[in-house]
């Protein structure tokens, strides 16, 4: 009997189904290229990540390579310099998720503002420096911390001081990278929470302010909960990339002097791949930080769970 009542319940999904198709085919049309193109990029190149347990040689292909297990792995972690490289990823990524609320901030004080023309400008202003490539923001922030002629310095002579040569200060290089981040990516990173704040009724707001709410009071106690879900899932995602440091920008910014703080573990892995040509032993790094990022991001998945009620999953 139960086994009569299974197959008929299976037999109604599959029919549910297939009207659901018939009656929705031109929307799974449409999702067709982005599944398609998820499947190539994203999952297909997954396949390669067993060259991190193999001696992989180009010449033999992935299957024909000899299998050496954890090898790498274990290289990795007997490396000297491996809690460095450790210290030095997490003081940038936990240094720039302190920044975390300043996008939040912003957009806050931002849909403040009444006047359109002025809210446009400063949009404007603060959207501009995300359309510029790493190359450009990077060489802007060597000109401007420039000892002998950048204006940072020139500002530091006029008003006595001594001229500083930050670009030379190993322990300055977190904060450099960091907050040249911040200013290139605060406006872009708080179109999401501006268009989450105009979701909020106004009849909320205006039954605040009827109570006496003061404007900070009405971001306080109405604003801010309004859009918690949103900070929620975008805090989720930025503990996901806890370990994830790009290397395009550090090797910009990185020099002889600064090396001991600048050295992370994508720069190392982009050395060793890219440049020394040992794909096994890179591919295994890039899988350990991965590993960590994806515990990360469970972690705080289900602690946000916990408190807030709103996850990924």
């Amino acid at each position: 009997m139960s086994q009569t009542r299974a197959l008929k319940t299976n037999h109604c999904k599959k029919g549910y189904i297939l009207k659901r198709l018939k009656e929705s085919w031109q929307w799974y049309i449409l999702l067709l290229p982005g599944l398609i193109y998820l499947l190539i990029f994203d999952y297909g190149p997954m396949y390669g990540l067993q060259i991190a347990f193999k001696n992989y040689r180009a010449s033999r292909g992935i299957w024909g390579s000899e299998w050496v297990g954890l090898k790498y792995f274990l290289r990795f972690f007997n490396y000297p310099d491996f809690w460095k490289m450790i210290r030095n990823t997490l003081s940038i990524t936990l240094l720039s998720l302190a920044t975390f609320p300043c996008p939040i901030i912003f957009a806050l004080f931002l849909n403040e503002i009444k006047y359109a023309k002025f809210k446009k400008t400063v949009q404007m202003i603060t959207y501009m420096p995300h359309f510029l490539s790493e190359v450009v923001v990077c060489s802007l922030v060597i000109l401007f911390l420039d000892r002998t002629t950048g204006p940072i310095n020139n500002l530091i002579a006029f008003l006595g001081g001594e001229r500083v040569g930050f670009m030379g200060i190993a322990e300055a290089f977190p904060a450099i990278y960091v907050l040249s981040g911040l200013w290139q990516g605060i406006g872009w990173s708080s179109i999401l929470y501006i268009s989450a704040l105009s979701s909020i009724s106004m009849e909320e707001v205006e039954a605040a302010r009827i109570d006496g709410a003061s404007r900070l009071q009405v971001m306080w106690y109405v604003n801010i909960p309004s859009i918690m879900p949103t900070i929620a899932i975008t805090l989720i995602m930025k503990m996901g990339n806890l370990m994830s440091v790009g290397y395009t920008k550090i090797l910009l910014l990185q020099n002889d002097l600064n090396l001991d703080t600048s050295s992370v573990i994508s720069t190392y892995t982009y050395e060793i791949g890219l440049i020394g040509g040992q794909y096994s032993y890179s591919s295994a790094i890039g899988l350990f930080n991965n590993i960590i990022n994806i515990l990360v991001l469970l972690i705080a998945n289900t602690v946000t769970k916990k408190l807030t009620d709103t996850s990924l999953f």
